[in-house]
């Protein structure tokens, strides 16, 4: 009545032959024609690149993304699954480099962009044969005659197609946005990319300068910073709204140095060599001006630029409870700088490899972090420096190149979302 089964069944071989009938049947193909066009399930799937070969983690959710359209043309649903290849992007650059050995932003434009591009789109495909093989294997039904490469001309298009409506609705504007910046890639990375390289426990020169306030004689504001290589952007000072600050007289020099209170036995010990001359909150701060430390920004002071306000994030765990603000390499400082003096311009003086431009004359051409030292130097030489130290903190390193990441404001194209924001969330409600 039954048809024995083999007790010593193997499963492999079944599966080749389950494989070989959907081949020679054109189940798959089948699938999609047997179902009405008015009745399609979009699946949307991200490409993979095929300069590496698939692994574990392309398997598993490989399998899963299988399960749902399967699922959906068991239900009648037409499910077109085409398959498609990422061709862009630090992967395929990363691994042409090392192929030809050629390194860094500079290198590239002297090799020649367009031989670059060339060499790299002769590799974007060199293990599809082999990706074709295993996603077969696995069972999973998807289209690779007709698939799509980010590479494609019509895809790009389309690209830039969507671009341009957004534009012409008036949904785009150009802004700025600090992101974590690969020196040698010449390239902002995502907050995934940050984390595979990891935070680093390294020990950097953390200083404390002063900055002479406008119409007094010797009176200064403390300010503390980890990254001294910023200071020549400097354009204003962050207080706390409610930390308790004093103006104080120095027994030596009889100066007068705004700080934190808390933060005075940093400077003094044992309470002993200074005067307090008054007491005040940080609000009572905001709005006294300074002199420029450096002068490649000086002319800025007509913009509002050069005086005290309040931030949130400042405390009084380090330094001295005031904060140099760079609007051009940090997000607090950008941010702070674009709610409470609007009207100040970004600056970031640094090239594609984070070099200093020709604004910042003394240090043109050298790496941001490799001039700390230099500027140490110049600010000890022009009585600005109150105190160095070796300070050991956590810092972000791109996990291609081994170097530090510099935070920096990049000039971007932003899709104004707050205009269609609610469009958005009712589109949105009608997808599982």
């Amino acid at each position: 009545m039954f048809k024995p089964v083999n007790s010593k069944v193997e499963f492999p071989k079944v599966e080749e032959e389950v494989l070989q009938l959907w081949q020679d049947r054109k189940i798959y193909e089948k699938s999609i024609e047997q179902r009405p066009a008015d009745n399609e399930y979009v699946f949307y799937d991200g490409p993979p690149f095929a300069t590496g070969l698939p692994h574990f983690g392309h398997f598993v959710p490989g399998t899963i993304k299988d399960a749902i359209p399967r699922y959906q043309a068991m239900k009648g649903k037409r499910v077109i699954r085409r398959f498609g290849w990422d061709c862009h992007g630090l992967p395929v650059e990363s691994e042409m480099e090392k192929t030809i050995g050629v390194s860094g932003h500079s290198n590239i434009v002297e090799y020649g962009v367009a031989n670059f591009n060339r060499e790299c789109k002769s590799i974007v495909l060199r293990y599809t044969a082999e990706w074709k093989k295993a996603i077969t294997r696995m069972g999973r039904w998807v289209d690779f005659d007709n698939g799509y490469r980010t590479m494609d001309k019509n895809y790009m298009e389309s690209v830039w197609w969507v671009f341009k409506t957004l534009y012409d609705k008036g949904l785009i504007y150009e802004g700025y946005n600090v992101l974590p910046y690969s020196p040698k890639l010449a390239s902002p990375l995502s907050n995934m990319e940050v984390n595979l390289g990891g935070y680093k426990d390294v020990t950097d020169q953390a200083v404390t300068v002063r900055f002479k306030e406008d119409g007094t004689e010797n009176t200064y504001f403390l300010a503390w910073t980890t990254t001294p290589w910023t200071l020549p952007s400097n354009l204003a000072l962050a207080v706390g709204p409610d930390i308790d600050y004093v103006l104080v007289k120095d027994a030596d020099s009889g100066e007068y140095y705004y700080l934190a209170e808390k933060l005075l036995s940093r400077y003094y010990k044992n309470g002993e060599g200074y005067e307090i001359v008054k007491r005040c909150k940080g609000t009572d701060l905001v709005g006294k001006t300074y002199e420029p430390l450096f002068p490649y920004f000086a002319d800025l002071k007509s913009t509002g630029a050069f005086q005290v306000v309040t931030a949130d994030y400042v405390t009084v765990e380090d330094g001295c409870g005031i904060v140099h603000t760079a609007s051009g390499f940090g997000e607090d400082d950008y941010n702070t700088m674009k709610s409470k003096l609007p009207n100040v311009p970004v600056v970031c003086p640094v090239d594609e490899e984070c070099k200093f431009t020709s604004e910042v004359k003394d240090w043109e051409g050298v790496f941001v972090k490799d001039a700390d030292k230099s500027i140490i130097a110049w600010l000890k030489e022009n009585g600005k420096l109150v105190k160095r130290e070796n300070y050991l903190h956590s810092y972000p390193f791109c996990y291609r190149t081994g170097m530090p990441l510099i935070y920096k404001a990049m000039s971007c194209w932003f899709v104004n979302v707050q205009k269609i924001k609610e469009t958005m969330l009712e589109c949105n409600s009608q997808i599982n």
